[in-house]
């Protein structure tokens, strides 16, 4: 999950980084494989020649951001990240733009959305079972809901900025959305080891910047 500048990438990553900002903002059918070259410094041609079609491109979007939400849920629970800053620096800066295109595909609504979501519940539901301390009484009612909770302030990431009082969902204000989130969630559903993992990660962070 390393940051990588624009002249690292290659012409096929530039090509779906610029199409991932662009579903974000305008959705699909605003989304042109013209505005997606000109926004990536290369030709029409050279999108159609890596992608084939808009859709072929969208289909790489979704296949690279669910990519990256499988890889950070590994690095973060299996593997036990949770509270590295480094882990967090780096998912605080690479995420954005990721979950910005989730919550653009679950609202305009298409079958690779609903596939998205039902992933993400798959997996949730999977981590469940794993972490939770008591037996939950409906493994997949829970993780659904759960997801839901979760990626609505994906979509409503705007919102829920503004009534924190900042302009954008980071910074400060997404430390404020991740305490709250674990004071909202029982220790007991996701497991007290990944919430305390999670608290120290994110104390650790702040008080790596604040050192700075």
């Amino acid at each position: 999950m390393r940051s990588v500048s624009d002249e690292d990438l290659t012409a096929r990553a530039r090509i779906r980084n610029a199409a991932l900002a662009m579903l974000s903002e305008r959705g699909i059918k605003a989304t042109t494989i013209r505005a997606v070259a000109e926004a990536a410094g290369v030709s029409p041609a050279l999108v159609q020649h890596h992608f084939g079609s808009k859709e072929k491109l969208r289909e790489a979007c979704d296949e690279y951001v669910m990519d990256y939400i499988r890889g950070a849920t590994r690095t973060a629970i299996d593997d036990r990240h949770l509270d590295d800053p480094e882990f967090l620096s780096s998912t605080y800066e690479t995420a954005p733009p990721v979950m910005a295109y989730l919550g653009r595909a679950l609202v305009d609504g298409s079958p690779a959305a609903a596939a998205m979501f039902d992933e993400i519940v798959d997996i949730t539901e999977r981590y469940l079972k794993q972490h939770a301390e008591k037996p939950l009484s409906d493994n997949r009612a829970q993780a659904a809901v759960f997801t839901a909770m979760k990626l609505g302030v994906t979509v409503l990431h705007n919102h829920v900025a503004r009534a924190l009082g900042a302009d954008a969902l980071n910074g400060d204000a997404i430390h404020r959305v991740g305490r709250a989130g674990l004071d909202i969630i029982s220790p007991e559903f996701v497991g007290k080891d990944i919430v305390d993992l999670a608290r120290d990660g994110i104390s650790r962070y702040q008080q790596g910047e604040s050192d700075e």
